[in-house]
C-alpha cells in the first residue's frame, strides 16, 4: 500500500496536471447566424465568439467578388472555405467575427436577386450597417473591418462611416479595376476579342452599357454585370485607401496568382503608416502552395490549413501587447 504522503503528492501532481491541460486548450467557441434588415430584404451572416468574460475584439469580414459567399467559396472560382477557417483560426486566438453573404449571394440572395440591382455603394451601405451593429454590441472591445480581395475596396470605403477601429485589407488591389483588367488579360484573348474587350471597358469608364457582347466575353463583362462594373471602375483604391483615418493593415501573399504583390506595395505608397505582411508563399486562398504548384490546385481543397502567418499577423495587429 502507498504511503499517504505518496498519494498526496500523486494526487497534486494529477491536479496540477489537469490545470495545465486546462490552460492550454483553446478556448470554447461558440457560433450561431445573425441577421439584419437593410433596404432591399435581409441579410443573413454568421457570429463567431471565444466564450470569455471580457469584451473580445471582433472583425467584420468582406468576401471578395462575384458570389464568393461567407465562408470564401465561390460556385465559378472554389469551394475552399478560406473564410470560414479564417474565422476560426482568430477565433482560437480570442478574436470574434462576423462573416455574412453580400446581398445577391447565397442566403441573401433575395435582397438583390437580379445582379443588376448591385452597385459599390450598396455593398459599402451593407458593411457599414453591420460594423454599426457591432459597434453598438457590448460583448465588442474594438471594430475591425477586413475585407478580402474586391471586399478589401468595400471595407476601406466603410470604414469611416461603420465606426471602425481599424482596417485590414487582404489581398486588396491599388490600381483602378480597370488597370487590373487590362493587365490580366493582357495577351490572354485574341486580337478581335482583346479589341472588343477594350472598347467595352471603355464604354465603362464612362458609365455607359454595352448590350452586345460576344459570347466568350460575357462570363467578364456580360450587359447584366455591367451597372455594378460601371460602380467599381470608377473607384480609387489607392486613395481611399489614403484617406482612411485608422490604423491600418495590409496583408499579401507572394504567390497569388490573381493580385500581384506590388499592389500591396503600393497601397503602402499611398498610406506609409499602414502596416505591411508579406506572407511568403500565401496564394489567393490564404492558403501556402510550391512554386510549382498548379495555380487552381487549392482552391477547391477546403482541408487545407491556412497559412499560419497570416492568423498569427492578424492576432498581432488586432490584440494589445501585453
Amino acid at each position: 500500500m502507498p504511503s499517504t504522503r505518496l498519494l498526496r503528492t500523486a494526487l497534486l501532481l494529477t491536479l496540477l496536471l489537469c490545470c495545465a491541460l486546462v490552460r492550454a486548450a483553446p478556448p470554447s467557441i461558440l457560433q450561431w447566424p445573425v441577421e439584419l434588415v437593410v433596404p432591399g430584404g435581409t441579410l443573413h451572416g454568421s457570429l463567431m465568439l471565444p466564450e470569455t468574460a471580457q469584451p473580445a475584439p471582433v472583425v467584420l469580414m468582406i468576401a471578395g467578388s462575384g458570389p464568393t459567399d461567407r465562408d470564401g467559396n465561390n460556385p465559378a472560382g472554389g469551394n475552399n472555405d478560406s473564410l470560414r477557417h479564417l474565422a476560426l483560426g482568430l477565433a482560437e486566438r480570442g478574436i470574434a467575427s462576423l462573416r455574412y453573404d453580400k446581398r445577391g449571394v447565397a442566403a441573401s440572395h433575395a435582397a438583390a436577386p437580379h445582379e443588376e440591382q448591385l452597385s459599390v455603394e450598396a455593398y459599402v451601405a451593407d458593411a457599414v450597417a453591420w460594423g454599426q451593429l457591432l459597434k453598438a454590441d457590448p460583448r465588442f472591445s474594438q471594430l475591425i473591418l477586413l475585407g478580402h480581395s474586391e471586399g478589401a475596396l468595400i471595407a476601406t470605403l466603410a470604414a469611416a462611416d461603420s465606426g471602425a477601429d481599424a482596417l485590414v485589407s487582404l489581398a486588396g488591389i491599388a490600381h483602378p479595376l480597370g488597370t487590373v483588367l487590362r493587365e490580366q488579360l493582357q495577351g490572354r484573348l485574341p486580337p478581335t476579342l482583346a479589341a472588343e474587350t477594350e472598347t467595352i471597358l471603355r464604354e465603362l469608364e464612362r458609365g455607359r452599357v454595352v448590350p452586345q457582347v460576344s459570347p466568350k466575353l460575357r462570363v467578364l463583362l456580360r450587359p447584366s454585370v455591367q451597372p455594378y462594373l460601371i460602380t467599381l471602375l470608377r473607384q480609387r483604391p489607392a486613395e481611399a485607401f489614403a484617406q482612411v483615418p485608422i490604423p491600418a493593415l495590409i496583408v499579401q501573399g507572394t504567390r497569388d496568382f490573381q493580385v500581384d504583390a506590388q499592389e500591396a506595395l503600393l497601397l503602402q505608397q499611398a498610406k506609409p503608416e499602414a502596416q505591411l505582411l508579406l506572407v511568403e508563399g500565401m496564394n489567393h486562398v490564404l492558403r501556402v502552395v510550391p512554386a510549382d504548384a498548379p495555380p487552381l490546385a487549392s482552391y477547391n481543397d477546403p482541408q487545407l490549413p491556412l497559412a499560419g502567418e497570416l492568423l498569427d499577423g492578424l492576432a498581432r495587429f488586432i490584440l494589445p501587447a501585453p
